[in-house]
């Protein structure tokens, strides 16, 4: 079982924005995943998990199938300068919650026939596709459906693929991904988190 870092789990105490998983109709296990920093240490997104512990696709090959949904909050930022002022940080957009939710699924990802080597040009080749797909939120690959949001209908961009589902959108202040395998999509509803010690 992977255990969250005292870093990872401080980081997400330390965020300026508020944390998004599934609302309280959700009755299963809970955990904190991982957090992604900026290079001044700011916090910038990060991912809870529901359900199952996920497995590399490939050894849960014959075992019972898992569940498993996670939600990645993205704090929502515009175009702005760095901290020392050299340079630009790029904006966040929903396109930056679908890339960081499709890649979150590849790293759960292993077709069987390949090996470890093969993996790792099958993943970049992938990562890729996943970047591109985020890129083209109204092209043929995405559709749509509206999930609550802390109770409120919010429209997501949605896609399937044999590895899994994937999707984004937005809240006030952050962008929500999300990303699963043995759930269906459409019966979840996210909230903002309240109690992160439920996800310790």
């Amino acid at each position: 079982m992977k255990t969250t870092s005292r870093v990872e789990a401080d980081g997400f105490l330390r965020a300026p924005f508020a944390w998004y998983g599934l609302d309280e109709a959700f009755t299963g296990p809970r955990r904190l995943m991982q957090i992604g920093t900026a290079a001044d240490g700011s916090v910038q997104h990060g991912s809870v998990g529901h359900g199952d512990e996920p497995s590399i696709k490939s050894e849960a090959a014959g075992q019972e199938k898992e569940r498993f949904a996670i939600v990645v909050t993205v704090a929502a930022n515009p175009v702005r300068r760095t901290g020392d002022g050299t340079g630009v940080l790029d904006a966040t957009t929903v396109s930056s919650a679908a890339w960081l939710a499709g890649s979150g699924l590849l790293a759960h990802t292993w077709p069987a026939q390949l090996d470890h080597i093969r993996r790792d040009n099958w993943l970049d080749q992938q990562t890729e596709t996943a970047f591109e797909l985020a890129d083209d939120l109204e092209g043929p690959a995405w559709s749509t459906l509206s999930l609550p949001v802390d109770g409120v209908p919010v429209p997501f961009h949605y896609r399937e693929s044999e590895f899994g589902w994937v999707l984004a959108g937005s809240a006030t202040d952050v962008h929500i991904g999300a990303y699963g395998r043995g759930m269906s999509a459409y019966g979840l509803a996210f909230a903002q988190v309240k109690d992160l010690g439920a996800y310790a």
